[in-house]
This record gives C-alpha cells, structure tokens and sequence, in this order.
C-alpha cells in the first residue's frame, strides 16, 4: 500500500520538482562543483556583456551607459579595410595548414610511440617530444631564429653543405607560412599525442592477439585494430580544433614576424592586438572579436553535425 502511494505520488508531480528532488539527493556533488560553475560564470559568461562594445562608439571613460549606439558601423569598416581582409585570409590560411598538421601528426606519433617495445626507449623520445610544450612562445621563438639565422643557423649550414646560398628564411614571404606550421606542430604534437596514446592505452589487447592469431602484421594492426579503436577520440579532437580555425596563434606569430614578412603573416589575432591596444580603437577590434568567434562557432557547430551523421560521434 504504501509503495502504490510512493508511486502515486510520484507519478503526481511536476518535472521541476522531480528536478529538485534529484538536486537535494546529489547536493554534496553539486557543491563540489559549484566552484566550476562561479569560475564559469564570471569568466566566460559575464564577459560576454562586453560584446556591446563592437556596437557602439565605445569610450573607456564615458562607459557603457555613457557611450553612443552606432550599430554595425564598425563591422562595415572591417569589411571595407584591406588590411583587415588581409588579415582575414592570412589566419585562415595559416590556420588550415595547422589544422591538418596539427592533426595527423599527433596520431602518427602516437602510433609510432605505441610500437615501440624498449621501456627506457619509449620514455626517453616521450619525454623529449613532450618538452617543447613547456617552453614559451618568447623562448622557442628565440631558438628558431637562432636556428635560422644565415650566420650561424644550423639550416643555412646544412643549405651550403648541399651547395645553397644562406638566406634569412624569417623574412622571407615565401617560407614564412611554412616556418609557422613546421615549428607549430614541433612544439604542440609531443603533447597532443598523449590523448591518443590514453585512447589506444583503452583498447581491448585480445583483439590485438586476436588479430595476430590471423596472421595481421603490425602495420595491418595499426590500420584495422589501432586507428578504428580510437576513431571517436580522433572525431572529438577535430572538431574541437576546427572551433579554433579562426585562431591562428598569437604568441607565435607576434615573436616571429617582422615587417618585411607583415603581407602574409598578419593575422586576426595581430589584427586584434594592434588596434585594440597599440591604437586604443576598442571598438574596431571588438568587431573583429565577435567576427571571429562567430565563424569559429559556426563551424564548430557545422562540424559536430556532420560527425554525429557521418558516425554518430559528437561532443554533444
């Protein structure tokens, strides 16, 4: 009798209550996240606000109550400034050869890491793959031209071993945007490569003895056990990266170009940087901001739709 009641009585009410219900039963839980939650609140909600600023003839004294509504005023001088348009496709670029760089070498690491059968081995090339990503922009950037210098550079060394002339490769046009993606995925891959080699770490070994019972060599293994196993990991972190596309690395390219390099190596990040801060025309680089994030939003959204058609794998 008093178990039909319960279920009575819960039949009876709202979805909010049942909500609530569930809120008080978890509340130890829910106040371990609540810290999570303030940070992303103040952090990442409450800034949004400042969107207004790309609207409006915005003044750092008058405020936003004090400051005039222009509408899309600013976003029309986006569109009709050439350096902005420059900038655009400099970032778009860019940030498509680090997508695909970025991308495959993470995994093809990953997968030549997980072959390796000597222990110290394996730890010692994990070790020095994963260093880089410890090092800041200013320092890395400080090494790679060093590197390229025509003096003393080991590149241009190696380019008059094989009969070159040295050449300052930094400012160069023609192999600035190629220096950007090379020392890029030098850097980040090592790290990256750890979500993959958690993935393959998560993979079933009897289907790996399995496919030796068969006979599979190991390439065969890598393409029919390894690479389908870890196929939802490597759909989620696309996705992710293209949310990104339209961020093309601002601690990179600001420590290594220079204005003989400024035609192809000025991006939306720079753009941003310059105006913003150097030209304190803060409305002109919150246009570009919001520019910017929408299309990357866009094709964050449009890129997990696919994926969840394609092969029903998302990040939500």
């Amino acid at each position: 009798m008093e178990r039909a009641t319960a279920k009575l009585t819960a039949a009876k009410e709202t979805p909010l209550l049942r909500q609530m219900r569930r809120i008080w039963k978890y509340r130890l839980l829910y106040a371990l996240l609540l810290p999570a939650f303030i940070w992303v609140f103040l952090f990442d909600y409450l800034p949004l606000y400042g969107i207004s600023i790309a609207f409006m003839d915005y003044n750092a004294i008058q405020g936003f109550s004090g400051s005039e509504w222009v509408g899309l005023k600013y976003f029309r001088m986006l569109f009709e400034s050439e350096m902005f348009l420059n900038a655009f496709k400099n970032t778009l670029l860019i940030s498509l050869y680090k997508m695909i760089s970025g991308f495959i070498c993470p995994i093809l690491l990953a997968l030549a890491l997980n072959e390796i059968r000597v222990a110290w081995f394996k730890k010692t090339l994990q070790t020095a793959v994963y260093l880089p990503r410890f090092v800041s922009w200013v320092v890395y950037g400080g090494i790679i031209t060093l590197l390229l210098s025509p003096e003393t550079g080991v590149i241009n060394k190696i380019i008059e071993f094989f009969g070159g002339h040295p050449a300052y490769l930094l400012v160069e046009p023609a192999y600035f945007r190629t220096i950007l993606v090379v020392t890029d995925a030098m850097k980040e891959m090592g790290w990256a490569a750890i979500i993959y080699l958690a993935a393959i770490a998560g993979l079933n070994p009897e289907v790996y003895e399995a496919a030796i019972m068969d006979g599979a060599s190991r390439f065969q293994r890598i393409v029919h056990v390894t690479l389908p196993g870890i196929t939802g990991t490597i759909i989620v972190i696309f996705i992710l990266r293209v949310g990104y596309i339209m961020s093309a690395g601002l601690d990179q390219v600001i420590n290594l170009y220079n204005p003989m390099v400024f035609e192809v190596g000025d991006i939306l990040d720079t753009y941003i940087y310059r105006v913003g801060i150097e030209q304190f025309s803060l409305s002109l680089a919150a246009a570009a901001d919001v520019i910017k994030g929408a299309i990357g939003l866009v094709l964050m959204l449009a890129a997990n739709q696919i994926a969840k058609r394609v092969n029903d794998s998302g990040i939500f």
